[in-house]
């Protein structure tokens, strides 16, 4: 599912919110997930899952091509972690699909 899609099906199940309110309102949450993360915070969303910003320390790789190695800068990744209910409906879908 795309943004535009997220939108649509939250508009059909809010019909007395106007599609441009309902965007950004999403916009609006989006961005505030991720200055969150920009600074090093951590996000939970209950019954969803955990999100947080681990960094990944600097390395010596190799170019998969020559073999010669490669030095990796440090940088931060982004690891996220289901919730329980989400985990259980995924597993355990009430709908066939």
């Amino acid at each position: 599912m795309i943004r535009s899609e997220l939108v649509g099906k939250l508009a059909q199940s809010h019909p007395h919110l106007p599609r441009p309110v309902v965007g950004a309102a999403l916009n609006a949450i989006l961005s505030k997930i991720m200055d969150s993360l920009a600074q090093g915070q951590r996000v939970e969303v209950r019954g969803f899952g955990n999100f947080s910003s681990k960094v990944r320390k600097a390395r010596m790789g190799r170019d998969p091509r020559t073999g010669a190695p490669v030095a990796v800068a440090s940088k931060r990744i982004l690891h996220f972690r289901a919730s329980k209910l989400l985990l259980e409906q995924l597993n355990h879908p009430t709908t066939p699909g």
